[in-house]
């Protein structure tokens, strides 16, 4: 029996997360032994687990890279508190020198300068197959024995503020890069040509008999009523969803006479910056921020319209959820939205700016027969992207 590792930070609700989910539930535990190792036992889709995979134990070191430094501290990881604020001050300066507003440095070196005074992980055991599920991607380099080491691409490359020659180091030491789309291919590798010959596509998994049988759990009428037209979109509170543009939109289409309300599911850093964006537009009565939710799929079923306006995306999870319930998409024209969607047939790709936006939402929202088309195209395809597992099985013989 082959033996898999999987790593990766936790499994709080997001599109990545969902998609390991998928990986893990695709895998075949008959023929291979699966241990996941997350450096937090935490987030919502921990209980999704599938039956045969190995939660391996949690190593309280590992845990440091995401918590209050002043409470690690107190704990008495000093080491690794000392060298995590090392990172930080690296970063800072880094990303002033760069003038970044928006980087992904300082993630990058809470793991660089911390991983050489982590435990290995399982040090008496050696895999066939070690996956670093999400970036950073040091700690499996360094702390698994196996064979064979694969890292994964989640994102754009192009909207990315980065140090490439820390991050070319980093994917260098892989076998191979696993990346989810062509789109995403190819924002990495006008930032990394030198590692083209590494990448492989492995499509996102989705756990299709998972969501359709959490799809059918019953939710209140009252958190989506019937008294208007039900837009939804489902992401983190962070600048790449472009919820804060939301409210904006959201005022034209109501200025168009559309009865309209339009739901966010989601958390993050970005809550704030909607609740105000809400209220400065005056639509606390047409944009409903619904908060967490652990099972967003039978919202995906109320709802009229799912849209996904983001600024950029990898390929995202929740777009492909959506029509997998037969509901018909709209989604930004981001850099990788060709992707995601077959324009005019299985979904459509709207102009990211706000009022031109709303008009073409308007214009599919009046256009019931389009609605219907795309939401039967939908039944038409299979978005599970399941054989995409036996890409994996391959990589663990060579």
């Amino acid at each position: 029996m082959k033996k898999i590792l999987i790593v990766s930070h936790a499994l709080e609700l997001g599109g990545a997360e969902r998609s390991l989910i998928g990986l893990l539930d695709a895998i075949d535990k008959k023929e291979y032994k699966v241990d996941l190792f997350l450096l937090r036992h935490e987030g919502e889709l921990l209980s999704f687990i599938p039956e045969g995979v190995n939660l391996l134990p949690e190593i309280p070191a590992y845990t440091v890279l995401a918590r209050p430094m002043i409470q690690t501290l107190k704990e008495g990881h000093v080491i690794l508190t000392a060298a995590r604020m090392y990172g930080k001050i690296k970063a800072d300066k880094y990303v002033k020198k760069c003038g970044h507003t928006d980087s992904g440095v300082p993630l990058e070196y809470s793991h660089k300068y911390t991983y050489r005074f982590m435990p290995e992980i399982q040090s008496d055991e050696e895999y066939d197959l070690a996956i670093s599920f999400l970036t950073p991607h040091y700690i499996v380099t360094n702390k698994v024995h196996a064979k064979k080491k694969i890292a994964w691409i989640h994102t754009d490359y192009s909207k990315v503020q980065i140090n490439e020659k820390s991050e070319l180091e980093m994917w260098s030491a892989y076998d191979q890069i696993i990346s989810i789309s062509d789109d995403v291919t190819k924002t990495f590798q006008k930032i990394f040509p030198t590692l083209s010959m590494k990448i492989i596509k492995i499509e996102n998994i989705i756990p299709e008999k998972l969501i359709i049988s959490q799809s059918k759990e019953f939710i209140p009428v009252e958190e989506m009523p019937d008294d208007s037209i039900k837009i939804l979109s489902i992401g983190r509170y962070c600048t790449a969803k472009n919820f804060d543009n939301v409210p904006n939109i959201c005022k034209h289409l109501v200025k168009q006479g559309m009865n309209v309300r339009w739901y966010l599911i989601g958390f993050g850093p970005d809550e704030n910056l909607i609740k105000e964006k809400i209220k400065e537009e005056h639509m606390e009565k047409n944009v409903i921020m619904l908060g967490k939710k652990s099972n967003p799929y039978p919202y995906i079923c109320r709802c009229d319209l799912y849209v996904q306006p983001s600024r950029y995306e990898g390929k995202c999870v929740s777009v492909k959820e959506a029509q997998m319930l037969r509901k018909p998409v709209v989604i930004t024209n981001y850099a990788t939205a060709n992707s995601q969607v077959e324009n005019g047939v299985d979904g459509i790709i709207v102009t990211m700016d706000n009022e031109k936006c709303a008009v073409e939402i308007a214009r599919i929202l009046k256009d019931e027969e389009k609605m219907k088309r795309m939401s039967q195209k939908c039944t038409e395809k299979n978005y599970s992207n399941v054989t995409e597992v036996k890409k994996i099985y391959s990589m663990c013989t060579c």
